[in-house]
């Protein structure tokens, strides 16, 4: 199956990741030089261009394309994409990601969209009440061996607080969403996380011990307790 995934961020690397284990033909498209220039998807091809150009897409050889994932952090240029992929080139099947809930209802066959997937509505879905404080939990595992995990930040965590950009996540962790007070959230780097924050990460298969070890109980409270150390000694 050839596939076209458009957005080479975290989120459509990730993707691509996923369908190339399964051995497809997946074509990564992104203006973004940065992300293009990434080598962490071997097998994939690539493209530097503008989705929403119908030159780009037509360069891309859209019209033999089996399935168009419009995977970018934008759900305008999404909405952009599904359409001329659907009504331009006649492409079969078309997935689009949403970023805000309050968008939803665009996503629909009037803009070309035959799937949309909502992290915040589907992280919501799997993590509510699923997910005890200070646990690590699966919620499922992707077949190339990637891991959705499910993590409630407790009061005493040293990560509350902190900025999600900060964080020295392992090198294949991707956090797709928070739940705060039973509103879904997609995270930026800038936002910071707050205790009884429901996190949602997707985690290669290597990582996952890293980050259990990173949000074990065990590290949070060493963290916790050097933190303290140091404070007393300021005030002395």
């Amino acid at each position: 199956m050839r596939v076209l995934i458009a957005g080479a961020g975290s989120v459509g690397r990730s993707i691509a990741r996923e369908l190339l284990a399964g051995g497809h033909d997946v074509l990564l498209v992104d203006r973004n030089p940065e992300n293009v220039g990434r080598a962490s998807v071997p097998g994939a091809r690539w493209l530097l261009a503008d989705a929403c150009e119908i030159t780009s897409l037509g360069g891309a050889g859209l019209e033999s394309t089996d399935v168009v994932v419009a995977a970018t952090g934008d759900d305008k240029v999404n909405l952009v994409v599904s359409l001329l992929a659907k009504t331009e080139f006649g492409v079969p099947r078309t997935v689009a990601r949403v970023n805000n809930p309050k968008n939803e209802w665009m996503f629909d066959e009037a803009w070309g969209v035959d799937v949309m997937v909502s992290t915040p509505r589907l992280m919501t879905a799997l993590v509510e009440e699923a997910v005890a404080v200070g646990d690590v939990v699966e919620v499922f595992s992707f077949r190339g061996g990637a891991r959705m995990l499910g993590y409630t930040l407790p009061e005493t965590s040293s990560l509350a607080g902190r900025a999600v950009g900060d964080v020295e996540w392992p090198a294949d962790t991707v956090l797709v969403g928070v739940v705060r007070e039973g509103r879904p959230i997609a995270p930026t780097d800038d936002d910071a996380l707050e205790a009884g924050d429901e996190l949602l990460l997707l985690a290669g298969e290597e990582d996952e011990q890293p980050l259990r070890d990173l949000l074990s109980p065990e590290r949070w409270q060493r963290d916790t307790g050097a933190a303290g150390a140091t404070h007393g000694a300021e005030v002395v």
